[in-house]
């Protein structure tokens, strides 16, 4: 279901990946490549009242422009998150919103963090995979993650993502006693899904052990704004049609609410 929206790494075109950081006394300098740096400088052009909300009389959350970057992590294309993701991303085009898919396994992305993408390495270089969606993500001032739990966590492929993706030179860069958000008036919306039913998962605490350790974590580092987690409980091989157009519904009304103004 994914599939059709994918847009493939051209690394080819990239040129030189780069940031390096050099240790001076006890504090890190960073030094981008002219690359990177065009990077970092769309980030901090965006003036976070462009992101603003506006509530209308009828609960629904307006902006006057806004890139929505759908980031989904499962390995089936045919799976219910893949649904979810194609369903968000449908209804905000829908609306006049702009969607970029970010398809994880489609894509081929390698969620593993290599020793040279430690800041801290001598040899420290950004991969060009790790360029591209970069540049991709520049101007969203959306995120959008979709993915199942595994062990009430997010897949190994999506925690990849986030830490080489969003990592330094991105969701944020050395500062003065420690780091600085690049991201600041930028959101975050996940939409999670587990076999187990959802009141399991709400009263076990494992949804709000996510949050606290992922989503809130990542929107402090990176300065997000964390707008909502939307869980999606009883998805199995055994889910009835009906259940899943329920749970759609669901996400139309939220991808709904984040409609831009017409």
């Amino acid at each position: 279901m994914c599939a059709s929206a994918i847009e493939p790494y051209v690394p080819g075109a990239l040129g030189p990946p780069g940031r390096a950081l050099v240790q001076v006394g006890a504090c890190w300098t960073s030094r981008l490549t002219p690359a990177t740096a065009q990077v970092v400088t769309q980030i901090k052009a965006r003036p976070a009242e462009s992101c603003g909300y506006a509530e209308t009389a009828g609960g629904t959350m307006k902006l006057a422009t806004m890139k929505h970057a759908v980031i989904v992590a499962h390995p089936d294309p045919c799976s219910f998150n893949c649904a979810v993701a194609e369903t968000y991303a449908n209804t905000v085009r829908g609306f006049g919103g702009e969607v970029i898919m970010r398809d994880l396994y489609r894509v081929g992305f390698d969620p593993r963090l290599q020793a040279a993408e430690l800041p801290w390495a001598a040899n420290y270089a950004q991969a060009a995979d790790v360029i591209a969606e970069r540049r991709a993500l520049a101007d969203a001032k959306m995120f959008v993650f979709v993915y199942p739990l595994w062990f009430n966590a997010p897949p190994a492929m999506l925690k990849g993502y986030v830490d080489r993706v969003f990592g330094m030179g991105f969701g944020y860069e050395p500062a003065a006693g420690g780091t600085e958000p690049l991201l600041g008036g930028r959101s975050l919306v996940s939409f999670t899904s587990s076999g187990a039913p959802a009141a399991w998962v709400e009263s076990t605490g494992a949804i709000r052990g996510l949050r606290a350790a992922f989503d809130d974590h990542v929107a402090q580092i990176c300065g997000l704004a964390v707008l909502d987690h939307h869980h999606f409980g009883g998805v199995t091989p055994g889910i009835t049609a009906n259940a899943v157009d329920s749970m759609l519904d669901r996400v139309r009304q939220a991808a709904h609410r984040f409609a831009p103004a017409g």
